[in-house]
């Protein structure tokens, strides 16, 4: 059990960067953060309506923006394997293997069902907030208590 926490404990922080940069090095990630809830509200994956078509199985919008950012990160993922990618800051990146147990499905279960419950996911959520559906405050608040919840329970859950 100990060894099992401490391999966790390794692939999380693998990937880790050793520089250390000036806090105005991170701006690069708010343009990235700003830019992409940008793109988020005009392809309407923020839209409760939107989300709720998805799950009436109504509209293939949001199927279609799921599948192509599945391809997109399939292809990614194949291109930083094949060709060793490193990181912004040279160093490089590892892929470590996963290993499926049944608490991914409840958890899946759970997120998909608060999910189409509220229409927001934890992407779109922020960017939600930031259009001023300021009532999605209390989704990212019930999102930041399950966090916390799971990571109390984490040990004593299902294997």
């Amino acid at each position: 059990m100990i060894k099992e926490k401490e391999q966790n404990i390794y692939t999380t922080c693998v990937n880790e960067s050793t520089a250390n940069h000036p806090w105005y090095h991170n701006l690069k990630y708010l343009a990235a953060g700003i830019i992409f809830g940008i793109i988020f509200v005009k392809a309407e994956v923020i839209s409760w309506f939107r989300i709720q078509e998805m799950f009436r199985l109504q509209s293939f919008h949001m199927y279609g923006i799921i599948g192509s950012a599945v391809l997109v990160g399939m292809i990614s993922v194949w291109l930083i394997k094949k060709f060793k990618v490193k990181s912004i800051d040279g160093e490089p990146i590892t892929l470590a293997p996963k290993k499926f147990n049944r608490g991914q499905i409840y958890g899946g279960l759970i997120f998909g069902f608060g999910w189409a419950i509220t229409g927001a996911c934890p992407g779109p959520l922020f960017a939600q907030i930031g259009t001023g559906a300021l009532a999605v405050s209390v989704t990212l608040l019930s999102a930041i208590a399950g966090t916390w919840v799971y990571g109390y329970f984490r040990d004593k859950l299902p294997h």
